[in-house]
């Protein structure tokens, strides 16, 4: 395989599905056919928009994506034993000149074989929601244990609220789509305007607005913390009064670790996490140029997935 189908953004809200040369794959890699890759509402959109701030690996064009499943079909000589594996693969850089940030979005990829997750066939196309969960999983270690408060019920906040219940817990979850009120199990939905508590002690942001910090310093209990979990294009900004009189601790969640990875996957794998109602749209690959504004434009749009399956 010398050549992948690939979506690529070539500037801003220019996004085109074209093939283009594929990297060999090393002596430790495999070689992947994608089945499902998924659109990230977070980062990728600021990469669709041009609303990406300043971050490694930057700049047009490039092959999006963190969020893909499939099946490893080559491998180099020290990965053979592969070969057949159904796997998750968080991105990849195998494009030649054009960039991966973070190149999931193909029909094929050349990954590291340490980096590729085996997992379970039956799993299908909600494979791809795996970085998802391995994210929320962060969130939860940074948070140090359940949040009492999750900002945003997109499917972040779902899957933290959900790994939440599985520790012991039951957050409240702030949202403010009336198309997003459902679905909840184990813990309660509401907007902010009709909770009136104010002694919140660990809260999660999902939200990525960058103008969130003063509302929710104000619902703190002294000591409380907030996590970003959310990935900011603005500056964060807070009123630095009420923070004070509340010692409010302020973290950020960045990238999952490995050991996110590896506890979600066993949570998958023993049926405790449950993946289901959270995607909502599936596009084939000859439609991925225009499955962005649905993405990004469709209140109504949880996880929107492209099909490689049928792809030439």
């Amino acid at each position: 395989m010398s050549d992948s189908l690939a979506v690529i953004i070539d500037s801003p809200k220019h996004v085109a599905l074209r093939r283009i040369a594929l990297d060999a794959p090393a002596a430790n890699d495999v070689l992947v056919a994608v089945d499902y890759s998924g659109i990230s509402a977070g980062t990728e959109k600021l990469i669709w928009s041009g609303a990406m701030p300043d971050f490694p690996g930057m700049g047009y064009p490039l092959v999006p994506g963190y969020e893909a499943v499939g099946r490893v079909i080559d491998a180099g000589a020290e990965a053979k034993s592969r070969i057949g594996e159904h796997v998750f693969v968080p991105g990849a850089r195998c494009f030649g000149t054009v960039r991966g940030l973070f190149g999931a979005n193909a029909s094929h990829l050349v990954a590291g074989a340490d980096r590729v997750v085996p997992i379970a066939p039956d799993l299908g196309d909600r494979g791809a929601l795996i970085a998802l969960a391995a994210t929320a999983q962060h969130a939860l270690a940074i948070a140090g244990g359940p949040p009492d408060l999750i900002i945003g019920h997109g499917v972040l906040g779902r899957l933290i609220a959900r790994l939440a219940v599985i520790d012991g817990g039951a957050p409240t979850v702030w949202e403010t789509s009336p198309n997003r009120m459902d679905g909840a199990h184990g813990y309660k939905i509401c907007h902010a305007g009709s909770d009136p508590r104010r002694d919140y002690r660990a809260v999660i942001d999902a939200s990525g607005d960058a103008a969130i910090l003063d509302a929710l310093i104000a619902r703190l209990a002294p000591q409380g913390q907030i996590v970003l979990a959310g990935f900011y294009a603005a500056p964060i900004q807070f009123a630095f009064a009420p923070a004070f009189m509340r010692e409010a601790r302020i973290a950020i969640a960045a990238q999952w670790q490995k050991a996110d990875l590896a506890r979600v996957t066993a949570l998958i794998a023993e049926g405790r996490l449950d993946l289901g109602g959270l995607i909502t749209h599936r596009i084939p690959a000859r439609d991925a140029a225009g499955a962005y504004h649905t993405a990004f434009g469709t209140d109504d749009c949880l996880k929107l997935l492209i099909d490689w399956r049928d792809a030439s």
